[in-house]
């Protein structure tokens, strides 16, 4: 599946109210994560979004990726699995 999608280069101060934003105009979000650091609390500066469907994804990827928020230009493609360490 497609629809769950990494975003990156965020800004340290975005929360997942901010990604729910700017991500709901192209269709149902499932879930909408920043990254937190677990020491320190603060922003990994990166995050997720899922959405319900492979196509809604790809309409944020093609809209938002390279575009800028918070001053900063977002990348926006589809989640990898995490690699096993």
């Amino acid at each position: 599946m497609k629809n769950k999608l990494f975003v990156g280069s965020l800004s340290w101060s975005a929360t997942d109210e901010d990604l729910r934003d700017i991500f709901s105009p192209f269709g149902e979000i499932v879930s909408a994560n920043v990254v937190m650091d677990r020491e320190t609390g603060r922003s990994r500066g990166f995050g997720f979004v899922e959405y319900k469907t492979d196509e809604e994804a790809q309409a944020a990827i093609d809209a938002l990726d390279g575009t800028e928020h918070m001053d900063r230009p977002i990348v926006v493609n589809v989640a990898k699995p995490m690699e096993r360490r």
